[in-house]
């Protein structure tokens, strides 16, 4: 039966609203399009040994990526405010209709989608949006300076923490480290949600952080709720909302083989026959889309982005007013290269099996500084800074310079996982 939380799917800062994360599921894929992956990867890894800049990729179309200009009014970065709303209302509206019982809201979502940004916007002054939602005025819990506390340090610290009035935690990942010393902070937060001595409150978390702290604290029965996977239809959804902006651009997205459109989506068959269109020749692309992204928004917004292709001459400045009204009232054109046809991050060939730990340790905590990385994997620093190097210029990881700290990149992020997974690391299971 379908939730009625879902209800919500019109959204298009989050299509499909939020569920229970037993009802989530992975995007359907064509049978040929699995079996082109599968011998694509294997090809790709027997490649990897060749360097990236000796066999650059080249479109079928020859037109260059997105320039910054064209990335800006095209593919533009999501308004995470949008989404902080949409939140609210979905987690209203399970509250309303007895699918969320809990005082307190967990949040469980993979890397990229979002919800961590979505849910610091929670506490942000002036967020009407999130009010008129559902919402109330949120006070965001954040970590102390150091992890590294016993049961009776925690105990203290949470002492300090007002949870009497409504609180959100954006990601649970920066309350705790893999080290003998580093889990008290969340065991203490989850013994009193579990007690009843914390109010009303959201915990937002990473579903690998999730995955380790569901099986260390498996009575906790905090029912998860995750958003909806990005199907084909909410990935299009999606994208034409973040490409019409402020100035109601249409985006037209269309193959550059064979022309077939990505973008607008399919109109209903009612739609065709009031409007007298003419069927097009539509693209699998957004499907095949969202199973490689594993109905990740963000990891597919970094290949979406990595994938379009316009004419450089579309760079023209659109800083001049009567230019805005022009283009109000225009479609904007660009081309979409295949997926297969993508140079998307490879694994470099290594026998050492740390650099399996430095990226397991790096999702487990959203991200982390060299010095607690080597806390939290046992890898010298030395070795680290040449498996960070190395992963980087495979474009696997990056440095965050405004957080300081190392993480995996959304376009890399199904190349670690699926190789985390083959060397036998526990992974989500989203």
């Amino acid at each position: 039966m379908k939730n009625k939380t879902n209800e919500h799917e019109a959204d298009p800062c989050l299509p499909g609203g939020l569920l229970p994360v037993e009802q989530w599921a992975l995007p359907q894929t064509s049978v040929h399009r699995s079996l082109k992956d599968a011998i694509g990867h294997v090809l790709k890894q027997l490649r990897a040994g060749v360097s990236q800049a000796e066999e650059p990729f080249e479109s079928m179309d020859q037109l260059p990526e997105l320039s910054t200009i064209q990335k800006k009014r095209l593919v533009p970065e999501p308004d995470h405010s949008g989404r902080a709303a949409a939140i609210a209302y979905s987690l209203n509206t399970a509250r309303s209709e007895g699918v969320l019982i809990r005082e307190v809201a967990c949040l469980v979502a993979p890397p990229f989608s979002g919800v961590e940004q979505a849910l610091a916007h929670f506490s942000q002054s002036g967020q009407q949006s999130v009010r008129e939602a559902g919402g109330e005025a949120w006070r965001r819990i954040r970590p102390p300076d150091t992890l590294l506390l016993d049961a009776r340090a925690a105990s203290e610290w949470w002492d300090k923490q007002d949870l009497s009035l409504p609180w959100v935690i954006p990601e649970l990942s920066n309350f705790w480290l893999r080290h003998i010393s580093g889990l008290a902070l969340v065991k203490e937060l989850f013994r009193r949600i579990a007690s009843g001595e914390a109010g009303a409150g959201i915990v937002g978390c990473s579903s690998w952080c999730w995955q380790y702290w569901g099986h260390y604290l498996e009575n906790a029965q905090m029912s998860p709720m995750t958003p909806a996977p990005m199907e084909s239809e909410r990935l299009g959804a999606w994208f034409t909302h973040l490409a019409s902006g402020s100035d109601g651009v249409s985006l037209v997205a269309r193959m550059a083989v064979d022309g077939s459109y990505v973008l607008p989506l399919p109109e209903t068959a009612d739609a065709k026959k009031e409007q007298g269109t003419r069927k097009r020749k539509h693209s699998t692309f957004l499907r095949d889309l969202a199973a490689t992204s594993r109905g990740n928004p963000g990891v597919a917004l970094a290949i979406w982005q990595r994938a379009l292709r316009a004419r450089p001459d579309d760079d023209a400045s659109v800083d001049e007013a009567d230019e805005k009204a022009k283009r109000q009232s225009r479609t904007a054109d660009c081309w979409v290269v295949p997926l297969e046809q993508l140079n998307l991050p490879t694994m470099p060939q290594s026998q050492e099996s740390i650099t399996g730990f430095v990226l397991h340790g790096l999702l487990l905590h959203n991200g982390l500084d060299a010095a607690l990385l080597e806390a939290v994997t046992g890898v010298c620093y030395h070795q680290l800074s040449h498996v960070l190097s190395r992963l980087q210029r495979a474009e696997l990881v990056v440095y965050d310079q405004s957080d300081e700290r190392w993480q995996v990149t959304a376009i890399g992020y199904p190349t670690v996982r699926r190789h985390l997974q083959s060397w036998g690391f526990p992974v989500d299971q989203f």
